[in-house]
């Protein structure tokens, strides 16, 4: 229980949800969704068996690599300042540096790698929308977390236009 508390979880953030306890709610409803999710690959797009050992197999390995990357480095970088919560902890420290200064939110970017990653190696077109709609579910999540981060750190702005949001160099 020292730990949900510390991270800034508490009953009364739950019955008022000025923290981002709904949105941490959503995501889990959102993997466990992707988890359950059924494959589902377009009739008769069978890629030649070279074509997936070649290209197909190594894509989904890469991505899933990057994945692995953005997802452990973000936690390993952000240190005593990780809380899974929107809001920011009250004792943490803007982080600008390691994967941070790749990308904003790269916790965010490794889980839709991942998503990506498993929607290649399964050709799965069901999967595929869910990495979307992982995606576009991190992409406001953000927007709201840099609302707070704005008002918690003054620096923030200026390190918002120096890195992307989701995606290295491009958003």
């Amino acid at each position: 229980m020292k730990l949900l508390s510390d991270w800034g979880f508490s009953w009364a953030g739950w019955q008022q949800g000025n923290r981002g306890e709904y949105w941490v709610l959503a995501q889990a409803l959102l993997v466990l969704g992707f988890v359950l999710l059924p494959v589902y690959r377009l009739p008769n797009l069978k890629p030649p068996v070279m074509v997936g050992l070649y290209l197909i197999l190594p894509g989904a390995i890469a991505l899933f690599l990057l994945a692995l990357l953005f997802f452990g480095k973000g936690l390993l970088d952000l240190g005593q300042s990780l809380t899974p919560l929107p809001h920011p902890r009250e004792d943490g420290q803007l982080v600008e540096s390691g994967v941070y200064g790749l990308v904003r939110h790269p916790i965010y970017t490794g889980v839709v790698c991942g998503c990506l990653a498993w929607a290649l190696y399964q050709m799965s077109v069901s999967h595929l929308l869910g990495a979307i709609a992982f995606f576009l579910f991190f992409n406001a999540k953000a927007s709201r977390e840099e609302q707070w981060l704005t008002e918690k750190y003054p620096d923030y702005p200026a390190y918002q236009q120096r890195v992307k949001k989701l995606i290295p160099w491009i958003y």
